[in-house]
């Protein structure tokens, strides 16, 4: 069984940066990938960043060239560098692993709040 724990997320000024990280355990060989997905009041969530467990990235649009996805094996730890952070990147952050075909375990997520 896959448990994801994030730290790292608060309150930071428009142009400011914030690191998430996200602490795995159990199941680790069974990973495909590693995410995070994030999502704002009203709206639906979606996936900021991935990496797969041969160390492939991928981004939304809305935060290439800003946010950083990488990962620690020897500690078992997922990171979201954010930088140059705007008040549209306020959300809920959610750390999730790929087993199989799905993002199918979620961390409790971590509040990001950008002011302007």
């Amino acid at each position: 069984q896959v448990q994801l724990v994030e730290s790292g997320g608060g309150l930071v000024q428009a142009g400011g940066s914030l690191r998430l990280s996200c602490a795995v355990s159990g199941g680790i060989g069974s990973i495909a990938a590693m995410a995070w997905h994030r999502q704002a009041p009203g709206k639906q969530r979606e996936l900021v960043a991935a990496i797969t467990s041969g160390g492939r990235t991928n981004y939304a649009d809305s935060v290439k060239g800003r946010f950083t996805i990488s990962r620690d094996n020897a500690n078992n730890t997922v990171y979201l560098q954010m930088n140059i952070l705007k008040p549209e990147d306020t959300a809920v952050y959610y750390c999730a692993a790929r087993v199989g075909f799905a993002y199918n375990y979620w961390g409790q997520g971590a509040q990001v709040t950008v002011s302007s």
